[in-house]
């Protein structure tokens, strides 16, 4: 139930009106994080009611090449980690035109509906999208909160 709660946070897709966030970059070695939209968002932490389907755009550049890229995401719950699995983890299906070029700017799209049978719960979500060998082109965290 945990993984599901993630995948509300995981809402990701084209921005339409979204502010860009405060968030932590959580290890980003591969690349360098620009911003990250999360639409609608308006105050942090994310309120993420059940029903909705929420957006994210992340840009970033690159710093490697890369043939591909894997999205991981990750709720963090009391500094526990649950993993879960997205739909389309393939960042070259989501919005980035590969193969990944070094100094090049790109934006990650993705989207996930929040399902109104995840539980209301406030966590951290992490979102990593990992190259071909296996670094992190970027990482990042922030908090949310899921609504009724």
């Amino acid at each position: 139930m945990l993984a599901l709660t993630v995948a509300l946070l995981l809402a990701l897709g084209s921005v339409a009106r979204a502010e860009p966030l405060k968030f932590v970059d959580c290890g980003s070695k591969d690349g360098s994080i620009t911003e990250v939209n999360v639409s609608p968002c308006p105050t942090q932490p994310c309120q993420l009611q059940k029903g909705t389907s929420y957006s994210v755009n992340v840009t970033f550049s690159s710093k490697i090449e890369s043939q591909g890229s894997k999205a991981k995401v990750y709720g963090e719950i009391l500094h526990v980690d649950v993993p879960f699995p997205i739909p389309e983890p393939d960042g070259c299906k989501s919005g980035i035109q590969c193969p990944i070029e070094t100094g090049h700017s790109y934006s990650y799209l993705n989207k996930l509906p929040v399902k109104s049978e995840y539980p209301n719960i406030k966590l951290i979500v992490r979102w990593e999208l990992i190259d071909d060998q296996g670094q992190m082109l970027f990482c990042w965290k922030i908090p949310v909160q899921i609504t009724s």
